[in-house]
């Protein structure tokens, strides 16, 4: 059995100088049956593309992720890709490991580096706009491209191009409690937030009760007028009317249970 780690570092028919030749080796996998001797040679064959799939992490540096999480999830990639790869089908193996790595690393930032839920429209935009503006920009003299530049290059619409310049650099959250640029005395994004007026509510309630009000008995209308807008009490008011406190309060109570249905019945 010819050993992964015993190939040369580069080989004419592969890309990279660390592309090694392990085509004895998967041809050699293929005809072993499941076992440890089979495992053990994935096992080399991994470990002979490690620097492939390290070059490959490395290209996604600088975006938020660590470099060593980013190595290990292309380690998956690269695990996948010499578990899953047939040799029969008259492929190269880089050909196939290189898309298998590079969709595991972008998987992972689609998966894992959001802060919130982003459609994947969207992350498909922004990744169209990130690459554009690599494109436009391969010098530092070169000036930022404008959004009609990169709709021009990509063939997006305009909408499109905002669209994933807004999501662009957006894989994490701003805490609320976070202090605002410029600010030295603490101002934090969630002192420049609103809050519910609750007058507005009280306001609503108070004009769908009117017209139910006017509905209402003379009587009864002068009992909730003296006991919550003249603030009398039940007794003052029974004395004034020539009726038992009781009797009052039953009217009151009858009364709000009345508009209270009256008023939920109108919003219904």
């Amino acid at each position: 059995m010819t050993s992964a780690r015993a190939h040369p570092r580069t080989h004419p028919k592969h890309a990279h100088d660390d592309a090694p030749d392990t085509s004895a080796d998967f041809r050699r996998i293929a005809d072993l049956p499941d076992g440890q001797e089979r495992e053990t040679l994935r096992q080399d064959v991994v470990r002979a593309w490690m620097p492939m799939a390290e070059r490959i992490a490395a290209q996604f540096r600088n975006r938020g992720e660590s470099s060593e999480d980013l190595r290990q999830v292309a380690m998956v990639g690269l695990v996948k890709a010499v578990k899953r790869y047939e040799p029969d089908r008259g492929s190269a193996f880089e050909s196939y490991a290189v898309p298998t790595v590079v969709g595991e690393v972008k998987r992972h930032f689609r998966d894992h580096m959001w802060g919130l839920h982003v459609p994947r429209r969207v992350q498909e935009l922004r990744n169209r706009v990130r690459t554009a503006v690599q494109e436009l920009t391969r010098s530092p003299d070169d000036r930022s491209p404008s959004v009609k530049d990169i709709a021009r290059h990509t063939g997006m619409t305009e909408e499109d191009v905002l669209v994933g310049m807004e999501a662009l650099d957006s894989f994490r959250t701003l805490s609320l409690d976070a202090a605002l640029r410029g600010a030295d005395d603490g101002y934090a994004l969630v002192d420049t937030l609103g809050a519910t007026e609750s007058s507005y509510e009280r306001v609503v309630q108070r004009e769908s009760l009117k017209p139910c009000l006017r509905r209402l008995p003379e009587r009864e209308r002068e009992i909730l007028y003296l006991r919550f807008f003249c603030d009398e009490t039940q007794s003052r008011i029974a004395d004034r009317l020539g009726i038992s406190q009781m009797h009052v309060s039953r009217l009151i109570n009858r009364t709000c249970a009345h508009l209270g249905q009256e008023v939920g019945a109108r919003a219904a």
